[in-house]
């Protein structure tokens, strides 16, 4: 771990130049105090890193210094694979290993393009916070600690005991043979197996995870985009609520934030989307039709037509005037 840290510590200053050493330790994660012991580390070694008084000081190397670097780890490698769906690098824990990766990546390139490169990658942004009504992604956080032990128990190919806190019920441990990770609207989740069953696990209701040393009982090769699809007609096939909706083309993302599921999707006459989505039940159906106001329209089942009229002239006698 700290040859990994060293390398990306003269990576960032040649790339970078002189640098403080309260930027180098956020930069890679650890305290001032373990940049300077490794600072000395480096200079005794024979790299020409210095100090610089000051002001404006901090730490350099000296100008046309170049060493051989080691190749990407497996950490590293991996980011870079999951770097293009999204913010995968986050959601599966790979953050810190992405940055050192692409400092690498960034190193290899000629001279001539390293400038183009590091402008290109200034002017495009992936998935920002928020989007142009200021509204933040709603994220689901799983502690890197657990992150890290479920990615590499489903790498292994070991079985893995999780203390998991199902909806409605007390947490329990129970102990999976992972198939692999999926990530959905910034939910992470674990396809597993249990006792033969499958199972897909919530990773941000996993309380703490434990990698076992016996192998998991799975097959060598997965389909995992198929075992998804699986998945999910599973999932829907359980007591959810099916619910034909208009809604307005505006409105249609905040639908699909709050629906389990579509099912079907086409234009209706006037402009407007005609939807077949499914709820966890009536009650999560109406609170999400209710949301969009005039936005939407649920179409069946009466049930849920006859909840929201009911709601809505509540709602009109409270704020009836007075007189």
């Amino acid at each position: 771990m700290r040859a990994e840290r060293l390398v990306s510590l003269v990576l960032l200053l040649r790339q970078r130049g002189r640098l403080t050493a309260d930027t180098l330790a956020r930069e890679l994660e650890v305290s001032t105090r373990t940049v300077l012991r490794d600072i000395e580390a480096l200079s005794a070694s024979g790299i020409p890193v210095y100090a610089e008084r000051g002001r404006h000081g901090g730490f350099a190397l000296l100008p046309g210094f170049r060493t051989e670097l080691t190749g990407l780890n497996h950490d590293e490698a991996l980011a870079l694979l999951t770097a293009g769906s999204g913010r995968g690098e986050q959601m599966f824990g790979l953050g810190s290993a992405l940055a050192s990766a692409m400092r690498k990546v960034v190193d290899a390139l000629p001279e001539s393009h390293r400038a183009t490169a590091s402008d290109a990658a200034q002017r495009v942004l992936v998935e920002p916070k928020t989007d142009l009504l200021s509204r933040r992604p709603v994220t689901e956080d799983v502690p890197d600690t657990t992150m890290i032990v479920v990615r590499r128990a489903v790498l292994a190919g070991h079985k893995l005991r999780i203390h998991y806190a199902a909806t409605g019920q007390p947490p329990q441990w129970r102990t999976v043979d992972p198939i692999g990770l999926v990530t959905v609207r910034d939910r992470v989740y674990l396809l597993a197996t249990r006792s033969g069953e499958d199972r897909t696990y919530r990773l941000s209701r996993v309380l703490a995870a434990e990698e076992v040393p016996e192998p998991a009982q799975r097959p060598s090769q997965v389909d995992l985009d198929r075992a998804w699809r699986e998945r999910c007609a599973q999932f829907l096939s359980s007591d959810h609520i099916a619910v034909l909706v208009r809604v307005n083309p505006a409105w249609r993302e905040d639908l699909l934030s709050a629906a389990v599921a579509v099912r079907a999707e086409e234009p209706d006459a006037d402009g407007w989307l005609r939807l077949e989505v499914t709820f966890q039940d009536l009650r999560h159906a109406e609170w999400a039709l209710w949301q969009l106001g005039m936005g939407a329209e649920a179409l069946a089942p009466h049930s849920l037509r006859t909840a929201l009229r009911s709601r809505g002239d509540a709602f009109a006698a409270r704020y009836e005037e007075t007189r």
